[in-house]
Protein backbone atom coordinates (compact mmCIF):
# COMPACT_ATOMS: atom_id res chain seq x y z
CA UNK A 1 0.00 0.00 0.00
CA UNK A 2 1.34 3.48 -1.02
CA UNK A 3 1.52 5.88 2.13
CA UNK A 4 -0.98 8.66 2.11
CA UNK A 5 1.10 12.08 2.09
CA UNK A 6 -0.41 14.61 3.43
CA UNK A 7 -0.06 18.40 1.47
CA UNK A 8 2.30 21.21 2.33
CA UNK A 9 0.34 24.56 3.59
CA UNK A 10 -0.43 27.06 0.88
CA UNK A 11 2.67 29.59 2.49
CA UNK A 12 5.45 26.09 1.38
CA UNK A 13 3.87 25.94 -2.10
CA UNK A 14 4.61 29.98 -3.09
CA UNK A 15 8.02 31.07 -3.72
CA UNK A 16 9.92 33.30 -1.07
CA UNK A 17 9.43 36.09 -3.15
CA UNK A 18 5.67 36.18 -2.42
CA UNK A 19 5.83 35.76 1.18
CA UNK A 20 8.25 38.54 1.37
CA UNK A 21 5.45 40.79 -0.61
CA UNK A 22 3.26 39.60 1.54
CA UNK A 23 4.61 40.51 4.65
CA UNK A 24 6.05 43.65 3.64
CA UNK A 25 2.32 44.69 2.75
CA UNK A 26 1.64 43.21 5.94
CA UNK A 27 3.86 45.47 7.92
CA UNK A 28 2.99 48.28 6.28
CA UNK A 29 -0.62 48.50 5.97
CA UNK A 30 0.07 47.31 10.01
CA UNK A 31 2.30 51.08 10.86
CA UNK A 32 0.19 52.85 8.59
CA UNK A 33 -3.28 52.46 10.72
CA UNK A 34 -1.36 52.54 13.63
CA UNK A 35 0.59 55.86 13.06
CA UNK A 36 -3.32 56.90 12.09
CA UNK A 37 -4.81 56.27 15.28
CA UNK A 38 -1.81 57.67 17.11
CA UNK A 39 -2.78 60.78 15.11
CA UNK A 40 -6.23 60.75 15.63
CA UNK A 41 -5.84 60.32 19.39
CA UNK A 42 -3.16 63.60 19.18
CA UNK A 43 -5.71 65.08 17.48
CA UNK A 44 -8.73 64.23 19.64
CA UNK A 45 -6.88 65.44 22.72
CA UNK A 46 -5.82 68.96 21.19
CA UNK A 47 -9.29 69.40 20.33
CA UNK A 48 -10.49 68.27 23.96
CA UNK A 49 -8.50 70.99 25.29
CA UNK A 50 -9.30 73.77 22.90
CA UNK A 51 -12.83 73.11 23.26
CA UNK A 52 -13.24 72.81 27.34
CA UNK A 53 -13.16 76.25 27.68
CA UNK A 54 -15.77 76.81 25.16
CA UNK A 55 -18.13 74.06 26.49
CA UNK A 56 -17.67 75.06 29.65
CA UNK A 57 -18.73 78.75 29.04
CA UNK A 58 -21.52 77.83 26.08
CA UNK A 59 -22.76 75.05 28.77
CA UNK A 60 -26.48 76.98 29.81
CA UNK A 61 -27.14 76.87 26.33
CA UNK A 62 -25.53 73.65 25.08
CA UNK A 63 -26.75 71.27 27.96
CA UNK A 64 -30.83 71.82 27.22
CA UNK A 65 -30.30 72.17 23.47
CA UNK A 66 -28.49 68.59 23.57
CA UNK A 67 -31.35 67.42 25.83
CA UNK A 68 -33.69 68.81 23.18
CA UNK A 69 -32.17 67.57 20.37
CA UNK A 70 -31.79 63.67 21.48
CA UNK A 71 -35.61 64.26 22.45
CA UNK A 72 -36.65 65.40 18.77
CA UNK A 73 -34.43 62.29 17.19
CA UNK A 74 -35.33 59.59 19.96
CA UNK A 75 -39.28 60.57 19.27
CA UNK A 76 -38.58 60.86 15.47
CA UNK A 77 -37.22 57.35 15.91
CA UNK A 78 -39.68 55.51 18.11
CA UNK A 79 -42.03 57.14 15.34
CA UNK A 80 -40.75 55.93 12.92
CA UNK A 81 -40.29 52.21 14.33
CA UNK A 82 -43.80 52.53 15.23
CA UNK A 83 -44.88 53.56 11.99
CA UNK A 84 -42.94 50.89 10.14
CA UNK A 85 -43.92 47.89 12.87
CA UNK A 86 -48.01 48.85 11.88
CA UNK A 87 -46.78 48.38 8.12
CA UNK A 88 -45.83 45.43 8.91
CA UNK A 89 -48.85 44.55 10.59
CA UNK A 90 -51.32 46.02 8.33
CA UNK A 91 -49.51 44.03 5.35
CA UNK A 92 -49.72 40.96 7.29
CA UNK A 93 -52.94 41.28 8.39
CA UNK A 94 -53.98 41.76 4.26
CA UNK A 95 -51.74 38.82 2.76
CA UNK A 96 -53.60 36.00 5.70
CA UNK A 97 -57.39 37.62 4.84
CA UNK A 98 -56.33 37.57 1.55
CA UNK A 99 -55.25 33.50 1.97
CA UNK A 100 -51.45 34.02 0.98
CA UNK A 101 -50.54 32.29 3.93
CA UNK A 102 -48.23 34.49 5.29
CA UNK A 103 -45.33 33.43 8.20
CA UNK A 104 -47.38 32.38 11.45
CA UNK A 105 -50.85 31.84 9.91
CA UNK A 106 -50.89 28.02 11.13
CA UNK A 107 -50.15 29.11 14.59
CA UNK A 108 -53.13 31.91 14.64
CA UNK A 109 -55.59 29.34 12.54
CA UNK A 110 -54.40 26.82 15.45
CA UNK A 111 -55.25 28.98 18.33
CA UNK A 112 -58.24 29.93 16.99
CA UNK A 113 -59.60 26.23 16.37
CA UNK A 114 -58.74 25.93 20.12
CA UNK A 115 -60.49 29.28 21.17
CA UNK A 116 -63.69 28.30 19.20
CA UNK A 117 -63.75 24.76 21.01
CA UNK A 118 -63.24 26.05 24.36
CA UNK A 119 -65.94 28.66 23.72
CA UNK A 120 -68.22 25.64 22.29
CA UNK A 121 -67.37 23.78 26.00
CA UNK A 122 -68.57 26.63 27.77
CA UNK A 123 -71.62 27.25 26.21
CA UNK A 124 -72.32 23.50 26.55
CA UNK A 125 -71.88 23.63 30.38
CA UNK A 126 -73.41 26.91 30.38
CA UNK A 127 -76.00 25.31 28.87
CA UNK A 128 -75.99 22.31 31.05
CA UNK A 129 -75.75 23.91 34.43
CA UNK A 130 -78.50 26.19 33.44
CA UNK A 131 -81.12 23.70 32.68
CA UNK A 132 -79.43 21.37 36.14
CA UNK A 133 -80.57 24.52 38.05
CA UNK A 134 -84.00 25.20 36.19
CA UNK A 135 -84.77 21.68 36.62
CA UNK A 136 -84.10 22.31 40.18
CA UNK A 137 -86.00 24.98 40.82
CA UNK A 138 -88.93 23.35 40.19
CA UNK A 139 -88.63 20.74 42.25
CA UNK A 140 -88.44 23.08 44.63
CA UNK A 141 -91.15 24.56 43.48
CA UNK A 142 -93.42 21.73 43.37
CA UNK A 143 -92.99 20.52 46.87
Amino acid sequence: MAEHQPHAPPQQLQPRSHQVVKAATAVTAGGSLLVLSGLTLAGTVIALTVATPLLVIFSPVLVPAVFAVTLLTMGFLASGGFGLAAVTVLSWIYRYLTGKHPPGADQINHARMKLASKAREMKDRAEQFGQQHLSSAQQHQTS
